[in-house]
């Protein structure tokens, strides 16, 4: 038997060297890395014992070169920002379904850059990725249609993309801020604010249409010096609520738009010590957000809920589904902690 260790600082271990070590023929040893039947139990451990003793390392992309499928075993995950609370929980998702049929997964953020993400498409194709998953810009369709056109199967969530045959995941957005809205009418609101992401984005758009609606339907007035959008992140958010509530006529309550402006507008509150007295209802859910006091009330969406949903149309793609495009909505919850179910109080 050759002694491994000859070959140490060389080269790596091929899989003619685990074959010879472990007393089988090649192929022996590719079935057994490649996870496929028909090697007896015994047969299996004496090349797992040879690959450790090794240190053999199986090239995928070397091996997926060779599979009649092309098929690398990886998917490839543009999500907005990785560090947003919705996007890790929605990466996770992902991941779980992934790893439950041995596919790997490559993530990354476009931080709401369309040269970003036409980047990470086109680097995530050359790298041969099986299918794409995407929270778009909505200024890439062109490439996403290119992708998908080439072979990769593209599923976009949260946000739809003209691109053609291509499936999505979103949820109705503008029903949830319209029925948050309505509360706040029945608690007696009537200077309801609303504080926006980026009007470019599809759901700041959407949700901002359900404020509208809300209002429309409870029978209050629009008054556009209480909005604010274009907001991106919590300090924007935060001294756009100083201006709000700096205001002679102040809103009663604040409708937030996207969690982290949520999070910059409680700080506000919190620093003019008006989280009593001016309610709040954000859109998506934040970590901790029961643990204040008051709670913060939230329109939540199931990021577990909507990574599944993505995964599961991917993977029917990749199984062979060629019907038309297909789009889920699923519904938001409203989630009462207190900061959206206080009364209005009228400045005297």
């Amino acid at each position: 038997m050759p002694n491994p260790q000859n070959d140490a600082g060389r080269r790596s271990a091929t899989m003619r060297d685990v074959a010879t070590v472990a007393g089988v023929g090649i192929a022996t040893v590719s079935r057994v890395v490649n996870g496929k039947p028909g090697v007896t139990p015994d047969l299996a451990e004496r090349v797992t014992r040879a690959a450790e003793l090794l240190g053999y390392r199986h090239d995928l992309t070397a091996s997926s070169l060779r599979r009649a499928d092309r098929r690398t075993n990886t998917l490839g995950l543009v999500l907005e920002d990785a560090a947003n609370p919705f996007s890790a929980a929605l990466h996770r998702a992902v991941e779980d379904a992934a790893a439950d049929r041995g596919v790997l997964v490559l993530a990354a953020s476009t931080d709401e850059d369309p040269v970003r993400e036409r980047g990470l498409v086109k680097t995530l194709t050359a790298r041969r990725v099986d299918g794409l998953i995407v929270v778009p810009t909505g200024q890439t369709d062109t490439e996403l249609d290119a992708a998908r056109r080439g072979g990769t199967p593209v599923v976009c969530v949260d946000r739809p993309t003209a691109a053609a045959q291509v499936d999505t995941v979103t949820v109705d957005n503008r029903a949830g801020v319209r029925a948050a809205v309505k509360r706040l009418h029945a608690a007696g609101h009537r200077r309801i604010a609303f504080l926006g992401d980026l009007p470019a984005i599809w759901t700041a758009e959407e949700r901002y249409a359900g404020f509208v609606e809300g209002l429309a339907e409870a029978g209050c007035i629009l008054h556009s010096s209480l909005v604010r959008r274009g907001l991106h992140g919590g300090e924007a958010a935060q001294e756009a609520a100083r201006e709000l509530l700096a205001l002679p006529q102040p809103p009663t309550a604040l409708v937030s738009g996207q969690n982290l402006l949520t999070v910059g507008i409680r700080r506000t509150l919190q620093e003019l010590r008006l989280q009593y007295r001016v309610a709040l209802v954000g859109f998506d859910d934040l970590p901790f957000a029961d643990l204040l006091e008051p709670g913060v009330s939230v329109i939540a969406q199931d990021p577990v809920a909507i990574g599944r949903e993505a995964a599961a149309l991917l993977f029917d793609r990749l199984d062979g589904e060629r019907g038309p495009a297909r789009h889920r909505v699923l519904a938001t919850r409203y989630l009462a902690r207190g900061s959206g179910e206080l009364p209005a109080v009228e400045d005297s």
